[in-house]
């Protein structure tokens, strides 16, 4: 057999590994075991105590000869390998080798031992039962003074448990890997500074809706702001977050709902300095679920059921308006007759009593009371809405649903910009719904003349300070600057007499804004037609 042939054979046996890591630059053993006692320092170790350690190591040790021959083996490689010293003293180390290794193992290895340097490495090895073990193995060269090599050193031991945990937990971590990336919910884990440590591809999604162009800790910002006190409690509590709803206008007719969640994670430290006393960090992670199908498909139900209670509260508001209109008109002649008795009374004096004239003007005082009587009893009462916290995008969105109908006929284009996040109003939702909806039409009914040929009707939300501001803006005609007031009184209309406008809109508006501490006004620095301001104020809880 050629020195290569036995070289690889002794190669391809060996079964040792390295406790600690070895440097190239030193063999493990600079010569052959002392025949004589050696001192270092104040202490004489003998050549037993060197067999002794060596014996009793708990790694597999093996001594070979240059053809990988097997000269010694402690009892640590009797228990790896299940060969006694007996068996192996004599044998070559290929009796250990299951044959699977690749050779650039064995070619690397020699490569290492031929430069009287010391090779670490992992090989499939064979037991005395045939079965598998993986041995971490270390070969060193034992030198002589002069430099020569003597013998082979092979340390080794069992790592087929440490092997298969290993590959377990990355299998795990892989398999978790592709169901949190596979996964349609969003994902971010965040540290104890509220820094993103990890994210799964659905929430850079989600990240570059809610703060396109901008980092994804921005996203984090506006998910942390909707939350609200929910957040708060996760952070300083660990407060459970489950399926707390929060929503995003993104622009246009595109709303976005989501189902949030969060639970808080402890970890223990990973440095070695804090093997013993592991601290642990809080760490977030949450979870958000796009429902926004199943929101759109409820809306789509309560719009048809709001079509119709919508239809009903304009016929009771138009007998309103009505029997007010009619107690205006009439309240007019009754006053008037009023008076002309009282100048009668005092110039007829002693002969009222008997004047026919003065008797059927008390007589038409009293019929024109009643009349007023019946009618104010007989207007439909409003029935009281309890006060709830109301979203004004919901809202608008719902009346430009409404009103599809008509901004289509009149082929009217909506330009709707709402703020993404907006707080809630403290109000009574069907109130403001008319409020929306009676400025939503006015404007269709300024663009719907012949002679304007731009039909664009823009609605915003914004907060400023601490309101809530809706514009309202068209290309109509506008309102002239001397009516900017006046188109708010009861009964006044810009609109012709024939149009059957009974001018009680714009007053039910400012009755309903005013109900809500807010304002309504028109902006007398618009010029391209006409463009009312509603702004009220929001609920400090939000």
């Amino acid at each position: 057999m050629t020195k290569a042939k036995r070289t690889e054979s002794m190669i391809e046996s060996e079964t040792s590994a390295p406790q600690e890591p070895v440097a190239e630059s030193a063999p493990i053993i600079g010569a052959a075991i002392p025949k004589e006692p050696v001192v270092i320092g104040s202490v004489t170790l003998t050549p037993e105590i060197f067999l002794q350690a060596v014996e009793h190591a708990p790694v597999a040790i093996s001594i070979t000869d240059l053809k990988a021959n097997i000269l010694y083996a402690n009892r640590a490689f009797s228990a790896v390998t299940g060969y006694g010293c007996d068996e192996v003293i004599g044998k070559n180390e290929s009796i250990l080798s299951n044959r699977t290794t690749p050779r650039l193992v064995y070619q690397a290895l020699w490569s290492r031992l031929q430069q009287k340097k010391p090779w670490s490495g992992v090989l499939v090895n064979r037991r005395k039962d045939n079965s598998l073990y993986l041995a971490e193995l270390t070969v060193a060269p034992v030198l002589s003074e002069a430099g020569e090599t003597l013998y082979y050193l092979g340390m080794h031991r069992d790592s087929s448990d440490l092997h298969e945990l290993e590959q377990r937990v990355n299998n795990q971590k892989q398999m978790i890997e592709a169901v949190v990336n596979s996964a349609p919910v969003a994902m971010v884990l965040l540290d104890q500074e509220d820094r993103i440590a990890l994210v799964n591809p659905s929430f850079r999604a989600l990240a570059t809706e809610l703060a396109p162009g901008r980092p994804m800790d921005e996203a984090v910002v506006t998910l942390r702001e909707a939350l609200g006190e929910p957040f708060i409690a996760l952070c300083d509590k660990g407060t459970k977050i489950s399926s707390h709803e929060i929503s995003f206008d993104m622009g246009g007719y595109s709303q976005r709902w989501y189902a949030c969640h969060g639970i808080s994670i402890l970890l223990e430290d990973e440095r070695a300095g804090n093997f013993f006393s592991q601290p642990e960090a809080r760490y977030l992670l949450l979870s958000i679920n796009d429902i926004t199908e199943l929101r759109q498909r409820q809306q789509d139900s309560q719009l048809n059921a709001l079509k119709a209670l919508m239809a009903e509260e304009e016929l009771l508001e138009g007998m309103r308006e009505t029997f007010n209109g009619a107690i205006h008109r009439l309240q007019g002649p009754v006053n008037l007759i009023g008076a002309a008795l009282k100048m009668l009374q005092r110039r007829l004096g002693e002969q009222a009593k008997n004047d026919p004239v003065l008797l059927a003007m008390q007589e038409a005082q009293k019929a024109g009371l009643e009349a007023l009587d019946s009618l104010t009893a007989s207007i439909p009462v409003v029935p009281e809405e309890a006060k709830l916290p109301v979203n004004m995008n919901q809202l608008i969105r719902e009346v430009i649903s409404l009103s599809i109908d008509k901004l289509l006929a009149q082929g009217i284009v909506v330009e709707w910009k709402p703020a993404m996040h907006l707080p809630w109003v403290m109000g009574r939702e069907s109130r403001l719904r008319s409020v929306l909806k009676q400025l939503v039409d006015n404007a269709i009914e300024a663009m719907s003349a012949r002679n304007i040929s731009q039909r664009d009707l823009l609605i915003s939300t914004s907060v400023e300070k601490n309101v809530v501001r809706i514009e309202i803006s068209d290309l109509g005609p506008g309102i002239p600057a001397a009516l900017t007031y006046k188109v708010f009184e009861p009964f006044f209309s810009t609109k012709p007499p024939h149009k059957g406008c009974r001018g009680m809109g714009l007053p039910m508006v400012q009755e309903i804004v005013a109900e809500h501490a807010g304002t309504v006004y028109i902006d007398t620095q618009y010029r391209n037609g006409c463009r009312m301001i509603v702004e009220l104020p929001f609920s400090s809880a939000t």
